[in-house]
């Protein structure tokens, strides 16, 4: 795993301090790798999906 620095908004840090707060992860680092995986999934699934259906409209 490589480290990256991220300046974020204090009420996004607030935010974080309160999911971890919460019990809902172990830590901030935690909180924001599930993030970005999340929005990986969402867009390059999107990404993909438009690319399928371009293709498909050409075979027509």
């Amino acid at each position: 795993m490589r480290i990256i620095t991220v300046h974020l908004p204090d009420e996004f840090i607030a935010g974080l301090d309160e999911l971890v707060r919460l019990d809902r992860y172990p830590n901030r680092s935690e909180a924001i790798r599930y993030s970005v995986r999340d929005l990986l999934k969402e867009e390059l699934w999107v990404f993909k999906d438009k690319n399928f259906i371009n293709i498909e409209n050409r075979a027509e």
